[in-house]
């Protein structure tokens, strides 16, 4: 039985299904990155305020920019926007509900002007990002906009032809400034920190070089809340697809796992009205800005501590590294001794419970989250998740050795690209030759990595840093096992 509006009645009792009437649902939100983790976190949100609340004027409309989205495009339009939720828990059971807040899909491939359309419709009051760290397209080391990027130069030579996110924002805004109609919310709902500020410079910085008024009125009309967001959502594996098949007889072309914890911190600051989410435990705030930093430092950060070395160890997942002491053992020093100093108070947030929580989540068996899928990326990642943390720390006189040691294995990580054991490894980063490349001159170069300065600034000219780094470099790359190095740091 194919995943559609007309079967839900027919499903398994085992199987949540939306109840509410979906044909009177409005899209009041536009939301552009349709992932596995938007999926598992905004959509589910959204599902149950509409099940729960009947706040009808809720709905989701996703957005694809890239042609890569059209894959997620045929599945959502094939089963009416429908797809099926899977929360694994700890103790190996599942629980599978279908969600129903994705009333529809719009591919930019196919018309980039139905985009700005459905952008620029009344009903449409907020539009929220999950666009990856790699997306919001600025210089990592400078924190400003690139304007040397192909398609921003073409929007801005042709503006009514948007192909990235700031053009089809812009192109939105300006229609329903001529339209009299308000803004609205631009929420940026991904892993970075102020991630609302990031997106409003962004824009400001495309808006007014393509058009100084537009530029003006957004500054003084659109809202840009920074948020923080946290579900574990790894890739959805090819047995959870066949386990509904064959256990539930439903087809789904593209199921969701995730875990059972969910948290939203969000800026209570909105362009046109939001959601009445607060029913539901997320928590609206003056400022996120504490939380987003505990996560991003602690889970993100944490993640890639497990992440690279696991995949040069060999360690397929992230529980599986868990469940090896040496690494969860290393994991848990790195966020006592560097992350931790640099958090300070986080009002309602006992950080030792926290901590204690991430160790937790990290080591659920039924998630099989990837190291490739916790690798992928790096390039973009690191300089956001552990950097800020290593500066600090080294400004401070405090620890640096673990973010020391994680550096150093992301250059051995992109230069050899296998295993201890010879293995080859899933290197999945926009800019993976680039980094193989500088990273290869590292046995002549010991500090040839660190020479990218748009991702580690001028790191390269501190010699108290470069000498541990150095250190650490040689050992890894000179050892046989990266598993008995992390047991000595």
């Amino acid at each position: 039985m194919k995943l559609q509006q007309r079967n839900l009645p027919a499903l398994a009792p085992a199987i949540a299904r939306p109840t509410y009437n979906r044909a009177q649902v409005k899209t009041g939100i536009v939301h552009i990155g349709v992932g596995g983790f938007h999926r598992s976190h905004q959509a589910y949100y959204l599902n149950r305020l509409l099940e729960e609340h009947g706040a009808t004027e809720w709905g989701i409309c996703g957005v694809g920019l890239r042609e890569a989205d059209r894959n997620i495009s045929t599945v959502l339009k094939q089963q009416d926007g429908l797809y099926t939720l899977v929360t694994q828990h700890p103790d190996g059971t599942d629980k599978h509900e279908v969600i129903g807040s994705i009333q529809a899909f719009l591919l930019a491939a196919d018309g980039a002007e139905h985009i700005v359309d459905k952008m620029a419709h009344p009903d449409t009051r907020i539009v929220s990002l999950t666009i990856t760290e790699g997306g919001y397209n600025f210089n990592a080391s400078t924190g400003e906009f690139n304007f040397a990027h192909p398609d921003v130069q073409h929007e801005l030579a042709k503006p009514d032809e948007p192909k990235t996110v700031y053009g089809f924002l812009t192109a939105a805004l300006k229609k329903r400034r001529a339209n009299g109609l308000p803004a609205f919310t631009v929420m940026s709902c991904d892993n970075i920190q102020h991630n609302g500020d990031v997106a409003k410079k962004m824009v400001l910085a495309f808006a007014r070089t393509q058009d100084a008024g537009l530029a003006d009125w957004i500054a003084d009309e659109v809202c840009f809340p920074n948020t923080m967001v946290d579900r574990i959502t790894p890739v959805t594996p090819p047995e959870v697809i066949e386990r509904l098949r064959q256990e539930y007889d439903l087809e789904d072309g593209w199921p969701v796992v995730c875990e059972p914890f969910i948290q939203w911190v969000v800026e209570d600051k909105f362009s046109n009205g939001r959601p009445p989410l607060e029913a539901l435990g997320v928590q609206f705030v003056a400022d996120v800005t504490p939380y987003e930093k505990m996560k991003i430092r602690l889970l993100n950060a944490g993640h890639s501590v497990l992440g690279i070395p696991g995949a040069i160890h060999g360690h397929p997942t992230i529980d599986a590294c868990m469940r090896d002491e040496v690494f969860a053992g290393f994991m848990r020093r790195f966020m006592d001794e560097e992350a931790t100093p640099t958090l300070g108070t986080v009002a309602g947030i006992d950080l030792g419970q926290y901590k204690d929580s991430l160790e937790a989540r990290f080591a659920n068996p039924n998630i099989k989250d990837s190291v490739s899928r916790i690798c992928s990326e790096s390039s973009a990642k690191l300089p956001k998740f552990l950097l800020p943390t290593l500066l600090e720390n080294l400004a401070a006189g405090r620890s640096i050795k673990y973010a020391t040691f994680l550096l150093a294995a992301w250059c051995y990580y992109s230069d050899k690209q296998t295993s201890n054991a010879g293995v080859p490894l899933e290197v999945i980063d926009a800019r993976a030759e680039e980094l193989q490349q500088v990273a290869s001159k590292t046995e002549t170069d010991g500090l040839a990595f660190l020479r990218q300065t748009d991702m580690f600034g001028d790191l390269v000219e501190n010699e108290a840093f470069c000498r541990g780094y150095a250190e650490a470099v040689r050992a890894i790359y000179t050892a046989k096992s990266i598993r008995e190095l992390m047991a000595a740091v």
